[in-house]
């Protein structure tokens, strides 16, 4: 399967904004202080962004900080548009109840190129059956936890030491002891605290 293998730092500089595409680096290493300018051969004068321009860019971002390539973020989007309800909103939604980002989110681990990883791999279970496809979409009620195979390994006593930190959204319930999360109900747009905007992306693929 295709995907991004370049340095992911050059996205957040490309995007203008920290997208947390490195976990603990991008808090405390980040390149985009350092470096805030796009990658690539500078202009000799500042050029505005088009409306056009501006969409691309929101696009772009989303799809960056989902770790998704065009065509399937595009499935998504099409799969947003069936529902009903508002489609930028809908789209976000989708997006927060893949497996990867349920796994970030419940703070399995520091950022979703890494839970997109540990999911491959085949270390969480939803509902007692083992599930390895990152893009599975969790429904209300879903109870993820780790494989037995998986909790004698040296990276789970690492984040069950460092669990007790990290926030877990209102939409999601994680037992700490036991390493198991529940999804309570699905998220909603007030929930999600988006980057982005998600018109801008709906405008995008409207034209």
């Amino acid at each position: 399967m295709a995907r991004y293998t370049a340095a992911v730092c050059r996205l957040c500089r490309r995007s203008g904004d920290k997208l947390f595409l490195k976990g603990d680096k991008c808090i405390t290493k980040c390149t985009l202080e350092k470096r805030p300018k796009p990658p690539g051969p500078q202009p000799n004068r500042r050029r505005r962004l088009s409306d056009r321009g501006m969409q691309l860019r929101e696009k772009q971002k989303v799809r960056y900080t989902y770790g998704l390539l065009e065509r399937q973020f595009r499935r998504f989007f099409a799969e947003a548009e069936r529902q009903a309800g508002i489609t930028g909103d809908n789209l976000i939604v989708l997006l927060e109840r893949r497996l990867d980002n349920v796994v970030y989110r419940l703070g399995f681990a520091d950022s979703r190129p890494q839970a997109r990883q540990l999911v491959q791999h085949g270390h969480f279970m939803v509902n007692g059956r083992r599930t390895d496809v990152p893009s599975f979409i969790v429904k209300e009620g879903a109870v993820l936890g780790w494989t037995e195979a998986s909790r004698k390994s040296e990276y789970f006593k690492i984040s069950a030491d460092g669990i007790a930190s990290k926030m877990v959204p209102g939409w999601l319930s994680l037992d700490r002891q036991q390493m198991v999360g529940r999804v309570l109900g699905l998220p909603t747009p007030g929930d999600i605290e988006a980057k982005f905007d998600a018109s801008s992306v709906v405008e995008y693929y409207s034209r």
